[in-house]
């Protein structure tokens, strides 16, 4: 723990710019990362999701003139729920919470949002993107999109295929071993389990394919790895800022 009482991990993450910061920034893009709280096997913590969508969201705020927001944390993680610790909101919550922090982050003079989301399940936000492309007001986006983590994984160098490394796998192993490795438990080694054929899984939730919840290949992940990966998607980043800008020069 920090002296303030903040922990390590959480420290670098929460944005500390205050209101003179912002004005003499004058970002008009901000980010706004969206985690979750569930389980994440023996090794990981419930907030994982978060702390690397804080992460990733805290590399691109460092490179690009962005407004870095705090991460929501909480989630659609219904089917991680036959784990103790996991907490979910509704779909329907999520979509309002993310409209209504759009519609403040207009009223005080921010033009676009990008959720730089860091859990599969939160499946609402394409639609939260997808009506924003038909509204007048905030201009949206979703990061990373399939594209970005494909460049990512290439860079890398990983092993597992973006199908079968779906939880606490070799892409969240790596990032936190890179990021903050004091979270991460041993065990991750020994804890390999795929399964391919999830085709019910909206309907089984997690339970149906693993007795451990992790699905993936944690026992290839590298500090090195995650390091790459970040860099990678910060790069990428590059084409959703001039985008967002092109559109709000029309």
């Amino acid at each position: 723990m920090s002296g303030s009482g903040t922990p390590q991990w959480a420290s670098g993450l929460l944005p500390t710019d205050t209101t003179e910061d912002v004005r003499a920034h004058r970002a008009d893009v901000a980010v706004l990362p969206i985690g979750s709280f569930e389980q994440h096997g023996a090794f990981l913590p419930l907030v994982t999701d978060t702390v690397i969508a804080g992460t990733i969201a805290a590399e691109i705020a460092a490179a690009h003139p962005v407004l870095h927001l705090p991460p929501l944390t909480v989630s659609c993680s219904h089917e991680h729920a036959a784990w103790p610790g996991t907490v979910s909101i509704s779909a329907t919550t999520l979509y309002a919470v993310v409209r209504d922090i759009a519609d403040s982050l207009h009223r005080s003079g921010i033009t676009s949002l990008v959720l730089v989301n860091g859990h599969g399940g939160n499946y609402v936000l394409r639609n939260v993107v997808q009506e924003s492309a038909s509204s007048s007001g905030m201009r949206m986006a979703l990061f990373p999109g399939s594209g970005d983590w494909g460049a990512a994984r290439t860079r890398a160098g990983l092993e597992t295929s973006s199908h079968s490394d779906m939880h606490a796998g070799e892409v969240e192993t790596s990032i936190l071993l890179h990021a903050h490795p004091e979270v991460v438990r041993p065990g991750y080694e020994t804890a390999d389990h795929l399964a391919d054929d999830r085709r019910h899984l909206l309907t089984l939730g997690m339970p149906g394919y693993t007795e451990s919840g992790v699905i993936g290949r944690p026992s290839l992940a590298s500090a090195d790895k995650g390091k790459e990966l970040l860099a990678s998607l910060v790069d990428s980043f590059g084409e959703y800022l001039s985008l967002l800008s092109r559109e709000e020069a029309r």
